[in-house]
């Protein structure tokens, strides 16, 4: 089994179908309707219409209120036929009938498709953010008009910052290991993850930070699905795999609060329809994880091929035992000379 998670379709903070999200950049001439992603001092700016309902102002609004910002408006995406815009404010501007929301009270809001919204502006508002001036003259960079890319006259070319992590399911028989996050605001159940070295492959990042933050050796390590995460810029991949023994847990302190096996029937339930750690749970949860049958599959297939060869190796004794003794025949019977 190569790939898990091809059953029934499961939520994340992507899946926002029958909605469509087109990422791709282009250079294009705003209209008043355009949707605004303000962000000022790791704050999203967003209209009280109604209470946990995210409603973006409009280009227009945004005009009207003759707010400034650190650059000029970078276009992000197009939500169905909508575009978006992101405002980098230099200065906090205050509206009649808008507040300012952190990404974490952001994410328990709805709809789920401007959640989404929400992350991705806050991804690309950290890279354009980090990337005003050239890292090798220090030039001021400038946008291209066909693709995502900030360029400078020395030749330099700077695009999305995307770093690669892993998510980790680690299984042992009806178990699965849970842990907490140590000196972060998330406190919730979490599963063991980390971050892409250079030079190395995500299965190869897999075993080692399972090694480096719970100590412990994984066999069978199974592609799961993956998720871009605009809240941290990370583009998640989940795992799942197998302690390949009983050997204690040896967590790293200074990474994890907590690591402990939690049974299946004891795991809670994640509601929130968000992340790939809380979708990887629920499907440990609801069974539909398991290497016993893999293992079984596995020792009957070499079991039938060792049959075969067996097989096959008798056949060819047979034969050759057959010419064998045609061979002593003709040479004890056959014609005298």
């Amino acid at each position: 089994m190569d790939q898990l998670g091809n059953g029934k379709c499961r939520e994340m903070i992507q899946d926002i179908f029958p909605k469509h999200m087109v990422c791709e950049y282009h250079d294009y001439s705003e209209t008043e309707s355009d949707a605004v992603v303000c962000i000022y001092n790791g704050r999203v700016l967003i209209k009280t219409e109604e209470e946990g309902e995210i409603v973006f102002p409009s280009l227009k609004e945004v005009r009207e209120w003759g707010i400034k910002t650190l650059y000029p408006n970078r276009y992000l995406f197009s939500l169905d036929e909508r575009h978006y815009v992101l405002c980098a404010l230099s200065e906090e501007c205050n509206p009649e009938g808008c507040v300012y929301k952190t990404l974490k009270e952001i994410r328990a809001m709805q709809p789920k498709h401007l959640v989404l919204a929400a992350a991705t502006a806050w991804h690309l508002y950290n890279w354009y953010l980090d990337n005003v001036f050239c890292g090798r003259c220090g030039k001021e960079l400038v946008h291209d008009t066909e693709l995502r890319m900030l360029k400078c006259d020395c030749g330099n070319r700077v695009f999305p910052k995307i770093s690669p992590a892993v998510i980790v399911g680690i299984v042992k028989g009806d178990s699965i290991l849970i842990t907490k996050y140590a000196g972060r605001e998330y406190t919730k159940n979490a599963l063991v993850a980390g971050f892409t070295e250079i030079g190395e492959t995500a299965e190869e990042t897999v075993a080692r930070e399972v090694m480096e933050e719970v100590g412990l050796k994984v066999k069978n390590i199974t592609y799961y699905k993956s998720q871009p995460w605009g809240f941290s810029g990370t583009l998640l991949m989940g795992y799942f795999c197998e302690a390949c023994d009983d050997a204690p847990i040896k967590m790293d302190a200074g990474e994890l609060a907590e690591a402990d096996w939690v049974r299946r029937d004891d795991l809670e339930e994640y509601t929130e329809g968000l992340s790939l750690t809380g979708d990887m749970m629920n499907y440990f949860r609801e069974g539909k994880v398991s290497f016993s049958s893999k293992e079984k599959s596995v020792g009957k297939t070499a079991a039938k091929v060792v049959l075969r060869t067996l097989g096959v190796l008798a056949l060819t004794a047979i034969i050759l035992a057959a010419g064998l003794m045609s061979v002593l025949l003709i040479v004890n019977y056959g014609p005298s000379e």
